[in-house]
């Protein structure tokens, strides 16, 4: 009975992804229906989009159960830099500037922006290449996340849930493009939202509520700490790596290209408003909930294998292990909701990958004049090709232990928001940003991460950790772009004064979108 209910679940859920693909193929008949759906979608779906691509099955079990053992409940403090620095913040400074600036330039991609913003088809080629090579290994650790879950729920193979996964996530973004993703993160969202609530309610429950299980927090003991209680303190046991942490995981959504892409299909004005209160509710109680109930993984110890140091063997085994005691609807619910966190994060990034290796890579080095149909026709085989390679990656990495693609996943992250952060940004505000400013970005970023991946030990201490080392390039990023920009040659002046136009243009709206001066002046 318990097996039933749990497949019936997945059946039901599945089912409805698969319908919502079809029935969004209207929206998916040219180009510009399939990669942005038309430009037209709504607030809530927008939000949850975004929401849902930015929390994945590594958040909710690798960095929940990871980083709530390393700093107990103070790793809350990573959820809530997630609502307000990842999703509030996002909003406000890149939503609209963005979505005004990509349709003035007729970007459907962030390549395409570099390309048209700083006036070079080289800075659109290289900025695709780093998509295609970061993108793939980080679409592959969305998998990792669910093996322990099935095993501990289904006892199936875990290749098997992987390739299952993949199709259906596959069958419905090649089906109805951007629309169908995301009308199906809207539903994935609320799984999610719901789900969070009901399982760290019970996860808590089991321990005897809030503060008790506080209180049990406060009891445990690490040599590594001579502070008593330093895993239920306000800061934790290492603020200093908790920073890099809150920083990556947060300013790291404004460089990525599957987040910022978002904001390239809002529909307008109102619409963005909204979606940036929906946006940061949503990350306050789904990233939040994931860090808090990680930050209470010691109680459950004993349910863990454990190093002779008194550290998990694997920290993806953390959440599971808290999760392992509660009844079979509500484990059917948490199997559910990774599902839906990581097939919207997966959806999110192979469209990104795709549209972006055709529209950025293929068609302007190879056949200039591909018309619409060739162009999703290319898509959507690309599609395909990603996930198969995303999955082949993911079960070699879980058969052999492949450390090297494991450190790649980590880099992924840091590498793509590094390069892309600060040029995208000042890109959209500062007329003086260059071009060679922009190149220094790519280059810093991917180099310092690749280093990273073969020479950590030579790295400062500080920085060693592939965490800290995905914030130092954000943040470098931010330092390098202006000051560059500073020394090197101003970009064309008429080509900045045409780029920048779109923000001097003027529009008539109805008076209860905005009050007019003259009209209203006594």
């Amino acid at each position: 009975m318990d097996l039933f209910i749990k497949i019936a679940m997945l059946v039901v859920f599945f089912g409805i992804m698969i319908y919502v693909g079809f029935y969004s193929r209207r929206h998916a008949t040219d180009v510009n229906g399939f990669v942005l759906g038309g430009r037209s979608v709504g607030p809530w779906l927008t939000a949850f989009a975004y929401g849902t691509s930015y929390f994945s099955a590594v958040v909710f079990v690798g960095y929940a159960g990871q980083f709530g053992w390393k700093y107990g409940v103070a790793a809350t403090w990573a959820g809530i830099a997630n609502a307000i620095l990842g999703s509030l913040l996002a909003w406000v400074v890149l939503g609209r500037r963005t979505r005004i600036m990509t349709q003035h330039l007729d970007s459907a991609t962030m390549p395409q922006f570099f390309e048209k913003r700083f006036q070079s088809r080289s800075l659109k080629i290289v900025a695709s290449a780093i998509i295609f090579i970061f993108l793939i290994p980080y679409t592959a650790s969305l998998y990792n996340g669910l093996s322990r879950l099935f095993a501990m729920a289904f006892h199936i193979d875990y290749s098997i849930c992987v390739i299952v996964m993949a199709v259906l996530t596959g069958i419905y973004v090649i089906a109805g493009g951007y629309m169908a993703t995301a009308i199906n993160d809207f539903i994935q969202g609320v799984i999610m939202l719901f789900g969070i609530v009901a399982v760290v309610g019970a996860v808590l429950g089991s321990k005897g509520g809030f503060m008790a299980a506080l209180d049990g927090m406060a009891r445990v003991e690490d040599p590594a700490y001579a502070t008593p209680g330093v895993f239920a303190s306000f800061f934790g046991p290492d603020p200093l790596n908790l920073l890099g942490v809150m920083i990556l995981t947060s300013l790291g959504t404004w460089g990525l290209p599957q987040m910022v892409q978002k904001f390239y299909a809002i529909r307008n004005e109102g619409a963005i408003s909204k979606g940036t209160v929906i946006s940061t509710f949503f990350a306050l109680v789904v990233a939040g909930g994931c860090y808090f109930l990680g930050g209470f993984g010691r109680l459950f110890a004993d349910r863990i294998e454990l190093n002779a140091a008194g550290v998990p063997l694997s920290y993806d085994a953390v959440v599971p292990a808290m999760l392992s005691g509660l009844p079979t609807i509500l484990i059917a619910v948490v199997v559910v909701l990774v599902l839906s966190a990581s097939m919207s994060t997966l959806s999110s990034l192979v469209l990104a990958s795709a549209s972006t290796l055709t529209l950025d890579f293929l068609k302007d080095l190879r056949r200039k004049d591909m018309d619409e149909r060739q162009q999703l026709l290319i898509m959507r085989g690309l599609i395909v090709v990603f996930i198969l390679i995303s999955v082949i990656i993911a079960i070699i990495q879980y058969r052999s232990n492949v450390t090297f693609i494991a450190q790649l996943m980590g880099v992924s992250w840091g590498a793509l928001a590094g390069a892309f952060l600060a040029p995208f940004l000042y890109g959209l505000y500062w007329k003086r940003t260059t071009r060679a400013a922009c190149w220094v970005s790519f280059l810093f970023s991917t180099v310092v991460m690749l280093l990273n991946i073969f020479f950590r030990s030579a790295f400062p201490a500080i920085i060693q950790s592939p965490i800290n080392a995905g914030a130092f390039c954000m943040l470098a990023g931010l330092i390098l772009v202006p000051v560059v920009s500073a020394f090197t040659a101003a970009p064309d002046s008429a080509a900045l004064t045409r780029i920048f136009s779109c923000y001097d243009k003027r529009v008539l709206v109805n008076v209860r979108d905005s009050i007019g001066d003259e009209e209203n002046a006594p």
